[in-house]
Formats: C-alpha cells, structure tokens, sequence
C-alpha cells in the first residue's frame, strides 16, 4: 500500500522482450495552482521516476516522490544562503519537506503549499505590507492566487510563496523562523508605511 501523497503507479512496457519485467513509474501529480503560476521563477513539476532516452537506450528509475523544480534565485550561491538552508525544517504549516532540483530552493507539500528561495533581490524602502513574525520581518504581496513573503533588512533575501487555501501565512513564517534568522538583520519595518489588512492566518500587522 502506498503512504499518503506518494502517487500511485503504472505499469510501463517498452518491447515485447521487456513486457515480462514490467517498470513501475509514478503518474505525474496534477500541479497545484501555486505550481501553475510564475513560470519564470516555478518552472514546473518533475518526476524522480521520469523516462529519458539516451542514445537508442531507455533508462528508467524506479518509483519515487517527484521532485519540485524550481528556479535558483540570483544570489543561490551566496554562503549565507547555505548557512538558512542547512537550518530548514522537516515540515512548514505541517506540510513535509520534499526535493528540489537547485541550489538554496525547498519545497513542502505534494503538491507544493510552500515554496522557499534564498538569494533574491533585497528589497528596497517600500510601502509593501510589512509584518514581523519571531523576529523575522517580511514584505507580503498578495499575487491573486497565491502569496509571497520576502524577507526585509537582510541580504541576501529569501522569498517565499505558498498557497494561502492549504497554508496559514502565520504558520509558514513562524516554521521558517529560525532558519531565517541565520541571515544577520541589517533593517527591518518601519511604523512610517499606513497598515492594510492582515495576510491571511496572521494576527494585526505591524508596519
């Protein structure tokens, strides 16, 4: 019996000669709504257990949770950025952690509730929504599907997109805390920008 969020399988058969030794390959998972938008920055879903040719051979891996591809951010390679990283948690608003396919990214939940990237551009004085959360400090912008976090007085930044129907915003940013907080602080919010609404899952905003 499969575990939950692991997808079931198919049988797979190429030749004649291979039908006796079936390859059991997992079906793609439909990609959440978070996975479908922002395809420069969330490429698209691919499956560990994936087909290829090479050459005239078919090479197949066995069964296996997909992994998330996800584009590096700019400043991936920043050795700050590997510091938070190392520090990530196992599951972010219960959601467990899974693979990604590049450096200083994280993905959590199958399909993706939460998708981090450390290495972004540092945001600028803004009239953004700021919030602080365990001491973190994040710039909130609400995309219409979705939501993304970016971290503000630090550098390098993380920014963070998750799926506000499956993922309280509070939960996300107070899970993600301490592997944040690896970054050094350089600023933060400030009380000069007027207060919209509060993202949702949070408490009243500070600005």
């Amino acid at each position: 019996m499969l575990s939950p969020g692991v997808p079931p399988c198919s049988p797979v058969t190429t030749t004649p000669a291979e039908r006796s030794t079936a390859l059991c390959l997992p079906r793609l998972p439909r990609l959440s709504r978070l996975s479908r938008l922002r395809p420069s920055r969330i490429r698209r879903f691919r499956s560990v257990g994936a087909v290829a040719v090479v050459g005239l051979g078919l090479i197949v891996s066995g069964c296996g949770a997909p992994v998330a591809d996800v584009e590096a951010a700019p400043e991936a390679t920043d050795p700050v950025c590997a510091e938070a990283m190392v520090s990530l948690p196992d599951a972010v608003a219960g959601f467990d952690r899974r693979e990604t396919d590049s450096q200083a990214t994280a993905a959590w939940g199958e399909p993706s509730a939460v998708i981090l990237r450390c290495g972004v551009p540092v945001p600028g004085p803004t009239t953004e929504h700021c919030v602080t959360a365990n001491g973190i400090d994040w710039v909130t912008r609400d995309d219409g599907e979705f939501w993304t976090l970016t971290t503000y007085g630090r550098s390098p930044a993380v920014e963070v997109l998750f799926d506000d129907t499956r993922a309280a915003s509070s939960s996300v940013m107070v899970d993600l805390s301490s592997a944040v907080g690896r970054i050094p602080a350089t600023g933060g919010c400030t009380t000069s920008a007027p207060t919209q609404a509060p993202i949702p899952g949070t408490d009243a905003p500070s600005s």
